[in-house]
């Protein structure tokens, strides 16, 4: 398995991230402390989580149970050097300080609550959940309008936030920082601001990327080849979506839409028929949809690594046996004939 370079950091990740939004909800302790020693035995070196989590459902509550649940096994399995930690800080409208958005305040508050949850002296990836400024992911593309945004209030929260970030690496707190829900505009300008301020420079984006949402091809895409910036991939299965268990529309007990049933905007009639359209491509050509959904995220030239979030060892034992997939020019060939009839479904 070759290890990709997580931007210009110096360090490298396997392809494949456990993602870890369903521990201490649908993912209870016990069984997340499994799938982190599977994540360590596979090779898979880079934990994904953040202050937020876990989701389904988000509540003020159990914010911050992720890292607590990585911490411990942190502090019990002697693992800590092995792997890379990775986790986030909220912004406007959400489940913690009451929704206030990011700000130095923020930050440096975040950051040590995150470091005494996860029970380690320093962050590896610290990066911003959401952008300030609204942003157009999470099926808010439909509607999005950048009208509204004021240039210099955006700019002027970027640099106080990078600024804040350079003192926390200055500290020793975090070691590199990464955004997520971004745009082109958005890094470009972070980048621009890292380059004539002397400021952290940006090593990832975390995005939502799959075959059923491929918006980061374009100009983010661009972006990360000529500046070294990796995408991680949220979502690359579509919330389920590409593993055919919500075929013919069907909820299976236990699965996400028995909390969520439309999948945060994702369930339509067309997204519906066309992840069945990947899952038949899939097994016509013998491959497992799971395998084939993940392979195709590895492949594209602006990965970093897709973050597998899975709610049972089970599960996570079933989609890293096809780690090491490469995918067939006549597989590629069928998924970019999907994604030309359909290149939005959801």
């Amino acid at each position: 398995m070759q290890m990709q370079n997580i931007g210009r950091t110096g360090l490298k990740t396997h392809p494949i991230s456990l993602g870890t939004m369903t521990f201490g909800t649908q993912t209870p302790e016990a069984d997340a402390h499994r799938q982190l020693d599977m994540a360590v035995e596979a090779g898979i070196n880079l934990i994904d989580t953040a202050e937020l989590y876990p989701v389904n459902p988000i509540k003020t509550e159990t914010c911050g149970a992720s890292e607590a649940i990585i911490g411990n096994w942190l502090a019990a399995s002697g693992m800590r050097d092995q792997v890379l930690v990775a986790t986030k800080v909220s912004g406007a409208g959400s489940a913690v300080r009451g929704g206030a958005p990011i700000s130095p305040a923020s930050l440096i508050e975040a950051v040590d609550l995150s470091l005494k949850r996860l029970k380690t002296d320093v962050i590896d990836l610290y990066q911003l959940h959401w952008p300030n400024r609204g942003s157009y992911h999470f099926r808010q593309n439909w509607s999005f309008d950048a009208s509204g945004q004021d240039t210099s209030t955006a700019l002027a929260e970027m640099e106080a936030a990078l600024e804040s970030l350079g003192e926390l690496v200055a500290a020793g707190k975090i070691r590199h920082i990464g955004l997520s829900n971004e745009s082109a505009w958005g890094l470009g300008n972070y980048l621009r601001l890292a380059e004539t301020k002397g400021l952290p420079r940006v090593a990832t984006v975390q995005n939502e990327y799959s075959l059923m949402c491929r918006h980061y091809d374009l100009d983010l895409g661009e972006m990360s080849h000529h500046e070294d910036v990796g995408l991680l991939a949220f979502s690359p299965l579509a919330t389920g979506l590409l593993t055919g268990k919500y075929s013919q529309d069907t909820i299976p007990q236990g699965s996400r839409r028995t909390l969520n049933p439309d999948l945060g905007g994702r369930i339509s009639a067309a997204s519906l028929r066309v992840a069945d359209e990947y899952v038949a491509l899939a097994k016509a050509h013998g491959l497992d949809p799971v395998h084939m959904a993940v392979a195709f995220c590895s492949s594209r030239p602006f990965m970093a690594a897709a973050i597998i979030g899975a709610t049972s060892s089970e599960q996570f034992a079933h989609i890293i046996q096809g780690a090491d997939l490469e995918l067939s020019e006549e597989v590629l060939a069928g998924i970019q004939e999907i994604y030309r009839r359909d290149p939005m479904p959801m």
